[in-house]
């Protein structure tokens, strides 16, 4: 079984690893843009690649937000949907994860 308080310390480590990395973003979107043309259509290309990694930034720390809650509600390690143990190998690889492999692969 899982220990919930080692996941914590992953989880938060994480999340204080997203919110830097958000701030970042969010300092680069707001910095001043070109007023050559050509310029500002490359930097709005790249203004959208950190706008889908703030978006899948703010997915990750929603899902990290929600462990960190089935860790204080006693449910980490359990699946959301049959009840079952999530296996150790894949928490390893997605510490947030809230189904187990084979409710992912039913879906």
């Amino acid at each position: 079984m899982a220990d919930p308080a080692q996941y914590k310390d992953i989880l938060l480590d994480r999340k204080r690893e997203l919110y830097r990395r958000l701030n970042k973003i969010d300092r680069d979107l707001d910095t001043l843009k070109s007023a050559d043309s050509s310029d500002r259509a490359i930097e709005r290309e790249n203004d959208e690649v950190l706008e889908e990694f703030g978006h899948t930034g703010l997915k990750e720390l929603e899902a990290i937000e929600a462990a960190l809650d089935r860790i204080a509600a006693g449910t980490f390690g359990v699946c959301a949907k049959c009840g079952e143990p999530i296996a150790e190998a894949r928490l390893k690889a997605v510490p947030h994860a809230a189904l187990c492999a084979e409710c992912i692969a039913g879906q």
